[in-house]
């Protein structure tokens, strides 16, 4: 119980202009209620944003008795202190649920947690003050009453009926479940002549991003919202803010300039998010949150938490027959809103055996509820996990059957030639490059001659382990993702193409920025289209007053859903510029081009106009056109990938390390990434954002982890005990590509953003459990660490 009782003689009575009551009609400025009369009066003396922040539950379970403000009102710059009930007044209720789900079920949440609060951090009691500081000052000394509940921690204990249910009414801890059979596994297995089975686990955890959650929420005197958001899918938002709100799109702007690091993070709406805007509406002012590295930890979502147990069944001729998965995952007491929790677990069911050619698979999925900070999608989105089982399961294979990791995968990988194809779980494939890809790798690597150097440094006790993940990795979402479970995030992105008078574009994307180089693609893009120099191009991106409605920034979709639309807008601007261009010249169209701002003969590139004569004459002298020709000037066009549910790129990677069998200590020498996202726009761009996903891929593998003790409590929530990876202990990456260009666009892009991060884990882990194989000892605990390895080699 929080009641710092010692403290209430050293503060002031409470005075008129430290007292917040009620919610009234919508003006700028502070609303107080003054002394005895009841009514509301402007303090315009107080700075119009205000700071929040939130106490939040310091347990992993409780049921809120009493909530004592007075105290904190009592501290200087304290413009309100709002608890649950008075938000609920405004904010609906949300359960994140999918409709295509069958049988997904999930508790009412609200913006602060009213009865009870369900995971250490859940935001309780929101104090605003004129400053952070204040706010922060104060924020001790609100005083929180609560019964300790308890607390299911454990995923496996989740599905024990007698254990605790979190949330009684829904009559267990089962969010969601699903399996998938297609019929013949069982004889598959039994006429296979190697069976090799293990268990997968994988530690929650977390996106440490340059920037934290932050957001300015401003509800204006005209009864408008304009929210500044720190977030990947500014329509998203906007919309969300309509539902709960009871407010229309027309008056929420959502505003996302450049985001500071996001990889999914950004993606949700968190309970303090809504609770933000309801603070500004509430109060009428600008309300700014920004959170801070330790609440981070606690409120930021978590991601990976699942025990698989799989199995894989193998001819002698090393043919893989089938794979088997049971896939239990923990998500937190919520499913998160409005993509849900259920997400991870069920692309992990879709993606396990993904790049083989087999034809048997089986999978079992249980998603529970559990006291700990909420888990939803993260970078990758199941597939570092769906990636390290089947990679796992493939080297065991291959071990029991001694034969070579790469041959095996050689000899079971779908064909280049065999596409269009239909996966065993179910996915459609539209073309992929897994045979050039491993032959590309074995080149890179110059494998023949890593294997002879492990053999050599094996007879020095030098223990040295390759490993090898191939993988797909879904991108360019399409309708059949959100929008047919119910949930209202755009599957479409749009470009709207500007030629100015000066005769730049302007370009505005609803794709936004958050550090993998989307705007200079769109510029690239842009320029190239239209046919002007780079620097004639101005973008706007994540402000959806300005740029057509679209997705935003998720699903490694910025290339082939934003760009694409970029394209189809940059050339639609390009025919009517040289329409005009011919009607001025007296000429047809076909015989003009545009190249580096200027419309030229397309036989003799001669120069024939500038672009600013376009515009000039477009804007300002149309008089002059033919009257059937309308000077359109501003293009928008929008892009929504149709014939699959997803663009699949596919790549294979490798890892070379070291490991230390006194210390457990692993070495990364070098790591080797052969990637096919079809067309590669701006080599440099894709290279890096595949190194970044790699290192955060290695973070997953040996470094992160969430850890919990007995009472929930999160024991490592901070910057000195979360491990992250950095710079000094990663390898050098080197990166190649094949482009298998899709067909479903012009442009051919598929997404390169998560594919790094879904194929390192499985071949770092497989390279260590390479270099343990002598000891004939194995471990698939990520992370991976020294003490794992050594407890796998029995010495601790």
């Amino acid at each position: 119980m929080n009641k710092p009782s010692e403290i209430k003689e050293q503060l002031s009575p409470v005075t008129s202009e430290q007292r917040y009551i009620g919610m009234s009609e919508p003006r700028h400025g502070a609303k107080r209620l003054t002394e005895g009369n009841g009514k509301y009066i402007d303090d315009m003396s107080l700075p119009k944003m205000a700071h929040v922040v939130y106490w939040r539950s310091p347990v992993a379970h409780m049921k809120i008795l009493k909530i004592i403000k007075e105290h904190a009102l009592k501290m200087p710059g304290v413009i309100a202190v709002v608890d649950g009930n008075e938000l609920a007044t405004i904010c609906k209720p949300w359960v994140a649920t999918l409709s295509h789900l069958a049988g997904m079920k999930s508790a009412p949440q609200y913006p602060l947690a009213i009865d009870r609060a369900c995971w250490q951090g859940e935001p309780v009691v929101a104090v605003v003050a004129k400053t952070r500081a204040q706010a922060e000052d104060a924020l001790p000394f609100v005083e929180v009453e609560w019964e300790d509940l308890p607390a299911l921690l454990d995923m496996q204990a989740a599905l024990d009926p007698n254990s605790t249910i979190i949330h009684p009414e829904l009559g267990d801890n089962i969010c969601f479940k699903r399996s998938l059979d297609t019929g013949d596994v069982d004889a598959q297995f039994a006429k296979a002549d190697v069976v090799a089975s293990a268990e997968f686990r994988f530690g929650r955890h977390t996106g440490v991003t340059l920037e934290p959650r932050c957001q300015i929420a401003d509800f204006g005197a005209d009864g408008r919202l304009t929210v500044y958001h720190s977030f990947q899918a500014p329509h998203m938002m906007q919309d969300l803010y309509c539902r709960q709100f009871d407010l229309v799109e027309s008056d929420v702007r959502v505003i996302c300039h450049d985001v500071g690091g996001s990889f999914g993070i950004k993606v949700h709406a968190y309970p303090d998010d809504f609770a933000t805007v309801g603070l500004s509406i509430l109060l009428k002012r600008p309300i700014k949150f920004v959170a801070d590295r330790l609440e981070s930890y606690l409120s930021d979502i978590h991601a990976r938490e699942h025990i698989i147990q799989g199995k894989i069944a193998v001819s002698k001729e090393g043919q893989i027959l089938a794979f088997e998965i049971d896939d239990l995952t923990g998500i937190g007491p919520y499913s998160m809103f409005p993509r849900t929790s259920a997400i991870e677990g069920n692309q992990v069911v879709n993606l396990v055996g993904g790049p083989y050619k087999h034809l048997q698979y089986r999978a079992n999925l249980n998603v529970v509820f559990q006291n700990k900070t909420p888990t939803c999608q993260y970078r990758g989105v199941g597939h570092p996990i769906a990636c390290a089982v089947t990679e796992g399961l493939v080297d065991l294979a291959a071990m029991k059957l001694q034969m070579d990791p790469l041959e095996i995968r050689k000899l079971n990988v779908i064909p280049d030639d065999a596409y269009p194809y239909t996966g065993a779980s179910g996915i459609k494939l539209e073309v992929l490059s897994h045979e050039q890809c491993l032959a590309k790798l074995e080149d890179l690597m110059d494998y023949a001659s890593l294997r002879k150097e492990q053999e050599e440094l094996r007879s020095q006790g030098i223990y040295r382990g390759i490993g090898i993940a191939t993988l797909i990795e879904l991108t360019n979402p399409s309708p059949a993702f959100y929008g047919v479970g119910g949930a209202r995030i755009a599957s479409q992105d749009g470009a709207t193409i500007r030629l100015d008078p000066s005769g730049v574009i302007s370009v505005a994307v609803s794709v936004g920025e958050q550090g993998q180089g989307n705007e200079a693609i769109f510029a690239q893009i842009a320029a190239d289209a239209v046919g002007l120099p780079i620097e004639h191009v101005r973008l706007v991106t994540s402000d959806t007053s300005v740029t057509p409605y679209g997705g935003g920034t998720w699903a490694s979709r910025g290339a082939g859903i934003g760009g694409e639309a970029v394209l189809l807008a940059g050339l639609a601007l390009k025919e009517n510029i040289l329409k005009i261009a011919a009607a001025m010249l007296q000429v047809e169209a076909s015989t003009l081009a545009l190249k580096q701002g200027k419309v030229i003969d397309r036989m003799t590139n001669a120069e024939k106009l500038p672009l600013s004569e376009i515009g000039r004459v477009g804007y300002f002298r149309t008089d002059t056109l033919p009257k059937d020709l309308q000077a359109d000037l501003t293009v928008t066009r929008h892009y929504s990938q149709k014939d699959f549910p997803f663009i699949f790129t596919n790549g294979v990677q490798a890892s070379y390390v070291e490991v230390d069998t006194n210390t457990g200590f692993v070495k990364l020498l070098k790591h080797w990434a052969v990637e096919d996202c079809g067309r590669v726009i701006n080599p440099m761009l894709v290279d890096e954002q595949m190194r970044g996903a790699i290192v955060q891929g290695i973070g997953g593998a040996l470094f992160e982890e969430c850890l919990y003790d007995d009472m929930g409590q999160m024991i490592n929530g901070n910057m000195a005990d979360y491990l992250v990876p950095m710079a000094a202990e990663m390898p050098d990456i080197e990166v190649a590509h094949v482009q298998t260009p899709t067909k479903s666009s012009l442009l051919g892009a598929k997404g390169a953003g998560e594919a790094g991060t879904a194929g390192a884990p499985g071949a770092v882990i497989n390279a260590i459990n390479d270099a343990l194989a002598p000891f004939n000892v194995h471990s698939f605990d990520q992370p991976l660490t020294p003490e794992k390895i050594l407890k796998a080699l029995g010495t601790i």
